[in-house]
């Protein structure tokens, strides 16, 4: 007879697992071709990178950077298809150890603190495992990050346990100098590899 397993369904067993596996999701912000950098960062590091691009964010870049860095394919689609039965949002969600997001928008913060699932970036993090951390790195006009709205979805994030690194200080692309800037992307890859030692 069969043993029966006592994983609660979302654990994926221990032995499938390797170490620092990262899903980079990528927003709809100027700074989105920052984040293939920040992508071969991580890959260097030696983190398995899997890499979510939102419509907005293929506006400023486009999957093949992330794939060629990455070496996987990259999720732009809730319903992309793959090999396997497993939809690969929730594939991704099983076995994160981490979901970075950078750039993070204003509205993306927004329907992550809705728990919006609209994409595929925000299924993810709905159905992320209760073992992978969240770590968000905004980047916005400085009047978007201070708006009391902005900063209520911040709170609301952060109380359940979303972590922030920065924005950072400098001149914006929309002309405006001051609070909003994408964080230094070494500091960025140094949070999220401390995030899943």
């Amino acid at each position: 007879m069969r043993k029966k397993s006592t994983a609660t369904p979302w654990e994926v067993p221990s032995r499938e697992r390797s170490p620092r596996r990262i899903v980079l999701g990528v927003t709809g912000s100027i700074a989105a071709y920052k984040a293939a950098d920040l992508c071969s960062l991580l890959v260097k590091e030696g983190a398995e990178v899997w890499v979510v691009l939102t419509a907005d964010a293929q506006r400023f870049i486009t999957p093949l950077p992330f794939k060629t860095l990455s070496r996987h394919a990259v999720i732009t689609d809730r319903v992309d298809e793959e090999e396997g039965w497993k939809p690969s949002h929730i594939r991704l969600a099983d076995e994160a150890d981490l979901l970075l997001i950078a750039p993070a928008t204003a509205n993306t913060m927004a329907r992550l603190a809705m728990g919006m699932a609209d994409d595929a970036l925000t299924a993810i993090a709905l159905a992320l495992n209760p073992q992978a951390r969240l770590l968000i790195a905004p980047a916005m006009n400085g009047k978007m990050w201070l708006h009391p709205a902005t900063q209520q979805n911040v709170a609301v994030l952060k109380s359940r346990g979303a972590e922030f690194i920065g924005p950072d200080e400098g001149m914006l692309s929309c002309g405006y100098e001051g609070l909003g800037r994408l964080w230094n992307l070494a500091d960025i890859s140094a949070c999220a590899l401390r995030m899943v030692k």
